[in-house]
């Protein structure tokens, strides 16, 4: 396995953009939850290039990645992209939860503690 975790310099730029543009879900989900270790001390990073895609959260010592949907997300092709896109990473070893919006913004705790739950199941 690469020890880059399927790194993919060539979205890094992208990336970067998306970090300073993040939906206010993913801004509450960064801040309160998932950043500086607050979560039992694992390293989080956001809006992270993998393969071909740029996943919103991932902690790459556990290969966990958490993505937030928007509306959008719901129907449709998006729903259908979302399907395909975890699907490849799953391919690459990484365990993908998602979580939406609303979720996050009106139920961050009940989000935390779904996190935490699947953490443990690496245990």
């Amino acid at each position: 396995m690469p020890s880059n975790n399927h790194y993919n310099k060539r979205l890094k730029e992208n990336a970067n953009a998306l970090r300073k543009r993040m939906t206010k879900a993913e801004a509450c989900l960064w801040k309160y939850v998932l950043r500086a270790r607050l979560l039992e001390g694992h390293q989080f990073r956001r809006q992270r290039p993998i393969d071909n895609y740029i996943v919103d959260f991932v902690c790459l010592k556990l290969k966990l990645i958490i993505e937030v949907d928007g509306i959008s997300h719901e129907h449709g092709e998006v729903a259908n992209e979302d399907a395909i896109r975890q699907g490849k990473l799953e391919e690459l070893g990484f365990k993908v939860i998602r979580y939406t919006d609303d979720e996050v913004l009106t139920q961050i705790n009940r989000v935390r503690e779904s996190i935490l739950g699947t953490i443990e199941d690496f245990a």
